[in-house]
């Protein structure tokens, strides 16, 4: 079996939507999965995150990728989201965030003169 590629579908919340992203999940859940199970997926998983929700899908074949994208059903779930325009997030890896950011702590900048250099002959 060939290694699976995961694409996301990031929703956002709207301030000005009247659904927010886990009431579009809630209302399309069923339909996507279904669709997602009968065209081939390996694997799927739902995300909430503070500022939406996350699909995650894997594909064997990219052209099973395409082709659920492209069905009228799936179309129709994406044209619904809270905010079509700013809103949603089509792309191929994994989505979400990766974490909070941490900022790194500084070091000490490399300068030549900590080392002390043979005199020379």
């Amino acid at each position: 079996m060939d290694a699976a590629d995961w694409w996301s579908i990031e929703v956002m919340d709207a301030e000005h939507a009247e659904m927010s992203a886990a009431s579009w999940r809630d209302a399309y859940a069923q339909v996507l999965t279904e669709s997602l199970v009968t065209n081939g997926a390996a694997l799927w998983k739902w995300y909430e995150h503070s500022w939406g929700v996350v699909l995650e899908v894997a594909f064997v074949e990219e052209d099973a990728w395409l082709a659920w994208r492209a069905l009228p059903g799936t179309q129709a779930a994406l044209d619904a989201v809270p905010d079509p325009l700013s809103g949603l997030l089509v792309h191929r890896g994994h989505g979400g965030a990766s974490g909070s950011y941490v900022p790194r702590v500084p070091g000490m900048p490399p300068v030549a003169d900590r080392v002390a250099l043979p005199e020379p002959l």
